[in-house]
């Protein structure tokens, strides 16, 4: 039997692998449309990425880029979409189906 001290910390960054690995990721934090998720997920996949790296591209600040993405931020609608640029991912709208 495994004992709890023996378990590892779950890391969602290290499950990041690939593109497709975010694009589906996003996908799904999208479609529950959740604002606090989706700044929690930007927050993984910069990590997964490098933080250092997506300030870089990004534009912002290490810091204000750390502050924009912990739990509880409010990041403004362009830190968001700097981010995914910077990630290489961009918004699409897409119609609902109808029920």
């Amino acid at each position: 039997m495994t004992s709890i001290k023996e378990l590892t910390n779950f890391d969602m960054a290290e499950q990041l692998r690939t593109d497709e690995d975010i694009a589906a990721y996003l996908s799904m934090v999208l479609e529950d449309g959740d604002t606090d998720e989706l700044i929690h997920a930007l927050g993984h996949i910069a990590k997964a990425r490098g933080m250092t790296q997506i300030a870089k591209d990004s534009g912002l600040g290490r810091e204000s880029l750390y502050k924009a993405l912990r739990s509880g931020s409010r990041p403004q609608f362009d830190t968001i979409v700097k981010v995914l640029k910077s990630l290489n991912f961009d918004l699409k709208a897409v119609i609902h189906s109808q029920k």
